[in-house]
């Protein structure tokens, strides 16, 4: 028995003596077990104070060893010395994004407590642009195309003397491209492209090629999703004729105009650039989904100006099967009634519609009670940017105040400009909107008014500017009506102020001349004007703004009797999907008394 232990035991003991030992990490601190998450901190340091932060930050975001860092991940020890190997070469990459393509990086460990660790980064000089070639290939090559060719070359961002980066290079080529394929040439595409850097001069030479293909013409159309509505009606909306060349925006505002009937819930037009037929054109698909052939309406609200609301809105898209929309909307407010029928063809052939409406309004927001009725008759055309309205307007005015009823009645031919040159017709931060509207007629007057012939002008401008963080716009409106003294022009044609898009501190329409009785009525002249200047809150909210403004503006029975007042105050703004909606405290400089005022959308 003794004879079989000795051999066992002898072995086991150099077995023991033979076990490799475990390695001591290079990074935790002695006192950690080697098995235990490393927990660090880095601090990177980059040469250069004017381009210190900004690398530092690309650094922080992108690299591996800050990134672990940031989100509090535990790493073993291995993981953290692997990371912090690696460090310097990735550190070096991500530098060459930026144009230094010399940069040098090293980690450094604190003798004292090895979980601490920095990053030195040495940048070198940065990379610059020497050179740029920009050539053209196939059909944008032609000399029919060379507006374009300057437009392209000026459009791109890397031009010589600039300093190189990646991220100015992929997207000024994202770029051309995207402007190539809308200005005509929707297959267009790089032929080739080259950036070559030179590390010991610091200089890029970049050279690109950018075949274009032929240029499109539009063809036929391909109409996809029709039921009830007719071919013609889409047709006539087209605003080109097969084998006119091809740009985006053409189509844009196709399908712009198509999205206007309130005919279709969904509207897609596009070019199939990959199909030619045999006259060298590419058809155009109009996809369309067709809205519901009635619809109906029920809004509850209130509006700071009118007060509580209830509104049923009914609309028709082909009664009868007639190639018209109809619509009627009963309104039922505090201080505000009406009944709208309108009738509106699809639009004819020279891209207009004809309308159709009789109105009734009473409005008891003022000093009067005004009932109305009208009828118009007119045509309207309609663009993204640009609408005109002509019409002839048949009114009768009829104003009670205490125990005087007053009835007129104006028959007028009027015409109407609308012009926008917005950023975002929702939600403008830059660009302009106008409205001009002139008019002419006759009036029958009542009572102790008398008849005779008069004018009417109107003018509202806004305007939207960006100032770094800041949003500025501008509102003002100028009106007049011309007429003899005597003459009895209905109230509803006259101008008053006050409001949430008039002087804000100031009732609805509560600005204006007054009578013998010191009741408010309307205003022959009126001019009115608004400054206002906003900020984000919230970082995390941006949609939220904060707003300060001042307002001023009257009416006035004659120019030399015109006195503004002014109301100044602050609000909020959210920037919805259907709009601004806006809430304002206003105070009136004439009264010193505080108003509440809140609206949503943008109007002219």
């Amino acid at each position: 028995m003794m004879r079989l232990l000795a051999p066992l035991l002898l072995a086991a003991f150099l077995a023991g003596c033979a076990s490799p030992t475990t390695p001591t990490p290079a990074v935790p601190g002695p006192e950690a077990p080697a098995s235990a998450p490393a927990v660090y901190n880095l601090d990177i340091q980059v040469q250069g104070e004017d381009r210190g932060n900004r690398l530092r930050d690309l650094l922080q975001q992108h690299l591996d060893l800050a990134r672990y860092r940031a989100s509090e991940a535990a790493l073993s020890p291995g993981e953290l010395a692997r990371l912090a190997t690696a460090a310097p070469a990735q550190a070096a990459t991500l530098l060459e994004t930026e144009g230094y393509f010399n940069a040098s990086a090293d980690v450094q460990r604190d003798e004292q407590d090895a979980t601490r660790l920095r990053l030195v980064v040495t940048p070198g000089p940065q990379t610059h642009v020497a050179s740029v070639t920009l050539e053209f290939q196939e059909g944008i090559a032609a000399d029919d195309t060379q507006a374009l060719r300057e437009t392209l070359r000026q459009a791109w961002p890397l031009k010589q003397g600039a300093a190189f980066t990646q991220a100015q290079w992929a997207a000024g080529k994202s770029d051309l491209l995207v402007r190539a394929r809308s200005g005509g040439f929707p297959l267009a595409r790089w032929g080739e492209t080259a950036a070559r850097v030179d590390p010991d001069t610091q200089a890029a030479e970049l050279h690109l090629v950018l075949a274009s293909g032929n240029r499109a013409r539009l063809g036929a159309l391909r109409i996809d999703g029709l039921k009830r509505q007719s071919r013609e009606t889409v047709e006539r909306l087209a605003g080109f004729e097969p084998g006119a060349p091809y740009t985006e925006q053409q189509l844009a505002e196709f399908q712009e105009r198509l999205a206007k009937t309130q005919l279709f819930d969904a509207v897609r037009v596009q070019l199939l650039p990959e199909t030619v037929e045999a006259d060298g054109t590419s058809p155009v698909l109009v996809s369309l989904t067709e809205s519901s052939l009635q619809q109906a309406t029920v809004a509850v609200g209130y509006h700071a100006n009118t007060g509580q609301s209830i509104s049923v809105e009914h609309l028709h898209r082909r009664p009868f099967d007639l190639p018209v929309r109809a619509r009627s909307k009963v309104q039922l407010s505090r201080d505000l009634r009406g009944l709208e029928l309108e009738l509106s063809s699809h639009p004819q052939p020279d891209l207009k519609r004809n309308l159709a409406s009789l109105q009734f309004e009473q409005d008891r927001s003022g000093d009067k009670i005004a009932t109305n009725l009208g009828l118009r008759l007119g045509r309207l055309y309609e663009s993204p940017r640009d609408e005109r309205l002509t019409y002839v307007e048949l009114l009768r005015a009829r104003e009670t105040s205490a125990s005087e009823v007053n009835t007129n009645l104006a028959l007028s031919l009027n015409q109407q400009w609308v012009r926008r040159r917005l950023d975002s017709a929702l939600l403008p931060t830059d660009g302009y909107q106008a409205l001009l509207l002139v008019g002419a007629g006759q009036v029958r007057g009542g009572g102790s008014d008398d008849s005779g012939p008069f004018g009417r002008a109107q003018f509202k401008l806004g305007a939207y500017r960006p100032f770094g963080g800041w949003f500025g716009s501008a509102r003002a409106e100028l009106a007049q009506v011309l007429a003899r003294e005597q003459v009895g022009v209905p109230e509803k044609l006259l101008f008053l102020a006050g409001g949430d898009e008039s002087v804000r501190g100031y009732a609805y329409r509560s600005l204006g001349p007054r009578d013998a009785n010191g009741l408010t009525t309307g205003g022959r002249v009126m001019a009115t004007g608004s400054l206002e200047m906003a900020h984000p809150l919230l970082t995390s909210m941006p949609s939220l703004w904060g707003a300060v403004f001042v307002d001023a503006g009257n009416a006035a029975s004659r120019w030399q009797d015109y006195r503004a007042v002014v109301g100044v105050g602050a609000g909020v703004r959210w920037r919805s999907p259907v709009g601004p909606l806006r809430v304002d405290v206003a105070r009136a400089q004439e009264t010193g008394k505080w108003r509440l005022h809140f609206s949503v959308g943008i109007t002219l």
